[in-house]
Order: C-alpha cells, then structure tokens, then sequence
C-alpha cells in the first residue's frame, strides 16, 4: 500500500543580480505571494517587479524555456529570499509524494495562465487573418440541402471541390475586410470572421460535409479552411531581443478607445520578429505646438524637416504617416518656423498572444489612458 507523505519542495531557486540584469523590484512589493485560482503569470510579475516583463531575467530563463516554461500552480508560494546578499526569487510548492515510485505532483491540476484566457479566448482559434489570394482560392459552399438559405447545424452542404488527405475537420469563415497597413498602405491580410464547423463526409468536386456547429448564420458562398492546430496559452511574458515598432491598425469588442484587458491588432508579425509573450510599450504621438516666443529667422528655410508624415483624411483629421525604417518608423513632417513637436509619451503595455505572418492580436495590459488606433509601439 502507497504511504501518502506530504512534503514542502523548494525548486527554481535562481537568484537574479538586480544591477547586473537591470531588473528593478517594486516599490512596496511584498516578500512572498501565495499562488491562487484566478492568479496569471502577469499578475504575480507585476507584484514584485517594476517591469513585468522582465519575469526571464528575474529566473534566468534561455530561449527554448521561454517558449516552455515551468508551470505554477495554485497553492505554490513565490517568495524573495535575501540569504545569499542579493534578492533571490524561490518557488515554495506543496505537492504530495507517492511511494514507492517518488512521483511527485502539484496538489492542484491546473496551472495559472499567463494573461487572462476568458478574455483571450475568442480570438485564439478565430477571427483569422490569412492571405488575400489564400482566402480567393480556399474550398467554398455552393449549395446545401433542399436548397435553404440560411444554414444551420446538421445541414448537409456541399463544397466546390476537397480532395482525400485534405483533413476532416474544417473551419466556415466569411471575409471581413482587409487589414491595411497605416504606413504603406499594403494589405497586410485579410481578416476572416468565424461562422462555424463542418465535418467531410464525403471528398471530391463537389464535396459532401455536415455543419456541426453555427456561431452566426451561414450562406453559399462561405470559405471553408482547415481547422487549425490549437494555439498555446503557457508562455512568459518578455521583451523582444530587437527594437521593434510598429502601430495599432484595430481595437476590438465595439469600442473606440482601447483600455486594460482591451485587445487590439498590430501591424506586426512573425516576419518582423514578433513571437507570443512579446511585451511592447504603447505611446501616444507628441503634438505639434507652436512656441509662443518664437521669432522668425528670414534667413532659415521656411520649412523644418522632421521624422513624421502627417496627412489629412476626408473629414480632415491628421494622420501621421511613418516610413518603414530598419530602426524605428520613420518618415518627413514639414514644420513652419516657431512650431515644435513634443516628445511621444508612454502610455501603456500590451502582450502579443496570437502571431500571425504580418500582423498579431495583443492583449493592453496598462494604460495610463485611452488608447486609439494608430498609436504607435515599441519594444520597451
């Protein structure tokens, strides 16, 4: 018969220089953290660290721990030991040992998440963004059964053409609208809302399949694409390794102005280097001002070129246009003599959750206040 014994491990005990990592504690933090449900990764960084995401520096995590990092579960204890002279971060965890056999596991079976699933949770198998001439050429309804308009689950439909070995399962989407970047104006992809499911019951061209679920009404016409490989909610919040900047081209849920636990896309991707858990800071454009004690110099040119382009749209309101630089976003504003431009302020923080090949869904995880479409980001 097994003896149950419950013991206290302490593991990842890795200590962290505060200087040499440039990794700064809270002011006020506490000396310990018991882990509880509802907890994520973020919240318990925000505790004792001045920036959150500097949580690998702080565990001395490489690159392929980043992208698989150690779970923490409710019950665990995160606490800061000064023992050695320096501020180490030690993990305390209740687990309960089997014997013979030593396996050792946490008391509770869930681990936290990094960011907050419930509000995550709609955009990590949908909406999609995909390439224009993917979408074009994707399989698509051409009739349902007995004819009727509006399809709904248990409705036999029938698709143009999916050959055998084309997968099974597939996802019905609807265009959108495109996604544009503000800078080029390039169609960085096209953004596919989520209708619902269907399920091959017999391939060729056409093709034969059973709508299993309906999220919002579907027609003839709609795009069938294979469901996808679910997308990872483990990960550790961190900044980018290279100085990336780009800018908010959408915020979602019906709303103007994005706030905390808002989500947005940015016109940022895999191809620029974006990853999930990347953390970027949110600023908000200097304004152009005139300096009220200005005196005008005949003798200097009329106009002051700047890093910006601003342009107006049809209502007249300003747009800045930055040119894509390798360094930072950078383009031309012409200034008339005696206007200033003030400095870009930090206005907030956002973790990118889901990545896509030109543009990627972040989570605001601070914001000092509200933030619009356009403003810019960068890595912190």
């Amino acid at each position: 018969m097994f003896r149950h014994i419950i013991t206290l491990l302490m593991f990842c005990c890795l200590s962290f220089n505060i200087n040499a990592q440039e990794v700064t504690l809270k002011e006020n933090h506490p000396d310990r953290h018991v882990v509880v449900k509802g907890d994520t990764l973020w919240d318990i960084s925000a505790t004792f660290l001045k920036d959150p995401w500097q949580w690998p520096k702080v565990w001395q995590l490489n690159r392929s721990q980043i992208k698989n990092p150690h779970l923490i579960y409710p019950g665990d204890v995160v606490f800061l030991d000064y023992s050695s002279g320096q501020p180490q971060l030690r993990l305390l965890r209740e687990t309960v040992t089997l014997q013979p056999g030593a396996i050792v596991e946490p008391l509770e079976k869930t681990a936290i998440p990094t960011i907050s699933l419930s509000v995550i949770a709609p955009f990590l198998s949908q909406p999609l963004i995909i390439e224009k001439d993917q979408l074009v050429n994707s399989p698509r309804i051409i009739a349902a059964q007995e004819d009727r308009v509006a399809l709904s689950p248990g409705t036999r439909i029938y698709i143009n053409k999916i050959e055998e070995g084309d997968g099974l399962n597939w996802f019905i989407y609807r265009p959108a609208g495109n996604l544009i970047d503000p800078d080029t104006n390039e169609v960085l992809g096209v953004e596919a809302t989520y209708l619902g499911d269907a399920k091959i019951t017999k391939y060729g061209e056409p093709a034969s399949a059973d709508i299993t679920k309906a999220k919002e009404e579907i027609f003839t016409k709609d795009r069938l694409i294979p469901s996808g490989d679910e997308v990872t909610t483990n990960f550790v919040p961190h900044a980018p390794e290279t100085n990336i900047v780009g800018r908010i081209i959408n915020i979602y849920g019906g709303i103007a102005d994005a706030g905390p636990e808002s989500i947005v896309s940015i016109n940022r991707g895999s191809a620029d280097g974006l990853e999930v858990g990347h953390v970027l800071a949110i600023n908000r454009y200097g304004r152009i001002i005139k300096d009220p004690e200005a005196i005008e110099d005949s003798s200097k040119p009329k106009l002051k070129e700047l890093n910006f382009d601003i342009k107006r749209d049809a209502d007249g309101k300003k747009i800045i246009n930055f040119k894509k630089d390798t360094q930072r976003a950078t383009g031309k504003l012409a200034l008339e003599p005696g206007m200033v431009k003030l400095p870009d302020e930090r206005i907030g923080l956002l973790m990118v959750f889901r990545v896509f090949d030109r543009v990627s869904y972040a989570l605001v995880m601070q914001a000092s206040q509200p933030i619009n479409k356009l403003d810019s980001v960068n890595t912190p």
